[in-house]
């Protein structure tokens, strides 16, 4: 089992302790959650998209909510109102519940979602606020001015 010790970057560091719990928490665990299967993928410069495997599940019985940076996806299978009599002699299908959280960077957003064919389809953005894109600088050449380096007389 791997396990790294983050106490000594807990004392030297500040402000970065939501990150170091974060990176914790990423250690892998002996009952790491598998189902359902999902891709995380880039679709543009600044748009994601998650695909979830959820097969057998209706729009009804999912649910989506993103809060403080985490998006969280429910599932919770409906009982079944079977034929009466029928037995199942194999099941494959998994009807469990779920539950899959997913850690948000700063500034990315939900834009929407589908369900198509047994896949859920989660769209994202990253929208950088104006104060946080890179901007120009104009150089300006000030050649035949003199610099004034004390304030003028009184």
């Amino acid at each position: 089992m791997r396990h790294v010790d983050f106490s000594p970057l807990y004392r030297s560091t500040v402000g970065f302790d939501k990150l170091l719990t974060m990176l914790d928490s990423l250690a892998p665990t002996e009952q790491a959650q598998s189902y359902p299967p999902y891709n995380i993928e880039r679709t543009g410069d600044n748009t994601y998209r998650i695909t979830m495997a959820v097969a057998g599940f209706a729009e009804t019985e999912i649910s989506i909510e993103a809060r403080e940076h985490v998006l969280t996806v429910k599932g919770e299978k409906a009982d079944e109102q079977g034929s009466e009599g029928s037995e199942f002699l194999y099941r494959g299908i998994a009807k469990r519940a779920f539950e899959r959280r997913f850690q948000l960077a700063d500034h990315v957003e939900v834009t929407g979602a589908s369900l198509r064919n047994g896949l859920l389809h989660v769209d994202l953005v990253r929208e950088l606020p104006e104060a946080m894109k890179p901007r120009r600088i104009a150089i300006s050449s000030d050649a035949g001015k003199p610099k004034q380096i004390e304030a003028t007389k009184a």
